[in-house]
């Protein structure tokens, strides 16, 4: 099945907080995810620059830091997200606001726009969307063993049945599983991903890229 950019927060076994973002894509698949300086972003890959004329939505910061909080989105609301936090926000509102002002996407597709938030303690994240007919911020629990997720097409909203086992023990191991592991691996067109996992320091922040 093919749900397009996926979002998830969850637990490992042991117990660390784990926020995912994953492309899925019909018509950009030549992306990747780079770190810059500890921003995972989506970018295109070398030779597929010109892609950005097509399309100018396809690169942005998808997974940002700011304070005890880890915060991944499929856009250019990760940004204004992770500001609004920064300025001492509770993150229902900075994540309900961003998503209001930027609404969906206006392309062909009508594109939702999805995010998600886990914190460095805790058992509570967040998955949001904003559609062209709702807006959703929903608090969800995050239980050990356990990944929910939201994405932009067909899994659109937030529903207990959008769930996968989810066992990864490294930040780079949580971004690979987003693409083959669990649920996820029966979800279609995966590209890249990124992924940031709570450890003693903070969150370790890890990528991946499927071979093209």
């Amino acid at each position: 099945m093919y749900v397009g950019r996926i979002v998830a927060v969850g637990k490992n076994a042991a117990g660390a907080n784990a926020v995912m973002y994953r492309v899925s894509s019909r018509s950009f698949p030549n992306r990747q995810a780079v770190d810059n300086n500890g921003t995972l972003a989506v970018v295109p890959r070398p030779g597929f620059e010109t892609d950005l004329n097509k399309n100018p939505y396809i690169a942005y910061n998808a997974l940002r830091l700011v304070g005890d909080w880890a915060i991944a989105t499929n856009g250019s609301h990760t940004d204004p997200i992770v500001e609004k936090v920064a300025l001492g926000m509770p993150i229902r509102e900075a994540m309900a606001l961003s998503l209001l002002a930027l609404d969906y996407e206006k392309d062909d597709f009508n594109t939702p726009r999805i995010a998600a938030a886990v914190p460095r303690r805790g058992d509570r994240g967040w998955l949001a969307i904003v559609r062209k007919d709702a807006l959703v911020v929903h608090e969800v629990d995050l239980q050990v063993g356990r990944a929910q997720y939201i994405a932009t097409y067909e899994a659109d909203d937030v529903r207990d049945s959008q769930v996968s086992v989810f066992d990864a023990s490294t930040a780079a191991g949580a971004a690979e599983f987003a693409v083959s592991g669990g649920s996820f691996a029966d979800l279609e067109k995966p590209v890249t991903s990124v992924a940031a996992l709570t450890n003693d320091a903070g969150f370790a922040l890890g990528t991946y890229i499927v071979e093209a």
